[in-house]
């Protein structure tokens, strides 16, 4: 495979050939079809699709968050979006910034909660010198579990003026990252509405309880895989997840033969092992293929 036959093929997978998507089945059929997607493009080396260059159906000019005000493509994409996390069609996850929206989709979502998300979500984070939460996480967790889902805004009058929305941000950012909360809709007037998603997604949280992290690893990597059709796996998992469980799980895909190397210029690359293809035999030579072998009685006759 060429870099250039590559780079078609995500072009294809990615809506980037002017198949826009724009209504709401499209959106759907388009973050099933990929499994994850950015919502704007990060400068990072982070390979994967984004929503607004699926919305746009090109990849040329597209803005990154910090300009997404000055774009007018963003509003409709932003607005289709939302659309998705309320029909629990997609989920957001803290990847790489939370101003900049990880969608995962709903059918996989399960395996990604198995690897990132708490396995007892209902028992309220405490903090402590060893503890992953501050105090004003676990003071936002409160009042989302009893309140929510509710605005940014209003969790600041609760929470009292003295909370600057930064200081609020970054609990907020505490508790998404462990998918404890995520953000469910959006208004204008007040901002992002949050709520606990244990509440929120009841049954993709039980679902991904009850997965290994193995068993998770292994499926969200065959779902890459077929995002991206072929890539180092390290550099994207490495993000949420040890880059040694990484390696354990391509090795083992290895070994089963579901997965394979494949040249990509000078690159070795990880892809899903192609199907096996039949030889198509023309149907003379199937017939001679089932004649039964003469006898030596019927060669004497």
């Amino acid at each position: 495979m060429t870099d250039q036959e590559l780079q078609q093929l995500r072009r294809d997978k990615w809506r980037l050939n002017g198949r826009s998507v724009r209504t709401l089945d499209d959106a759907r059929a388009f973050i099933e079809s990929v499994g994850f997607c950015l919502l704007y493009p990060v400068k990072q080396s982070v390979l994967v699709p984004t929503f607004i260059g699926a919305w746009a159906g090109s990849d040329q000019r597209l803005p990154t968050w910090q300009h997404a005000f000055s774009d007018s493509r963003s509003q409709d994409a932003t607005d289709l979006m939302v659309r998705l996390l309320r029909e629990r069609a997609a989920y957001e996850a803290n990847l790489i910034d939370q101003n900049n929206a990880f969608l995962v989709a709903g059918s996989i979502f399960p395996y990604f909660y198995a690897l990132v998300g708490e396995r007892n979500p209902k028992q309220a984070p405490k903090p402590g010198p060893r503890s992953e939460y501050s105090q004003l996480a676990c003071d936002a967790f409160e009042l989302i579990r009893r309140e929510g889902p509710i605005s940014q805004q209003k969790m600041r009058d609760v929470l009292g003026g003295s909370v600057s929305f930064a200081a609020l941000d970054h609990a907020l950012n505490e508790l998404w990252s462990k998918l404890r909360i995520t953000r469910v809709d959006y208004n204008p007037a007040e901002g992002a509405s949050w709520d606990v998603l244990y509440r929120w997604a009841p049954d993709a949280v039980r679902e991904g309880i009850g997965l290994s992290v193995g068993e998770a690893l292994s499926a969200l990597i065959s779902k890459y895989l077929d995002c991206v059709i072929a890539a180092e796996i390290e550099t994207f998992f490495g993000n949420f997840v040890s880059r040694s469980r990484v390696k354990e799980a391509v090795n083992a895909l290895l070994a089963a033969r579901e997965l394979s190397f494949v040249h990509v210029g000078n690159r070795s690359l990880v892809q899903i092992t192609p199907a096996k293809v039949e030889p198509i035999v023309h149907p003379a030579e199937r017939l001679h293929r089932r004649r039964p072998p003469r006898t030596s009685t019927a060669r004497r006759r």
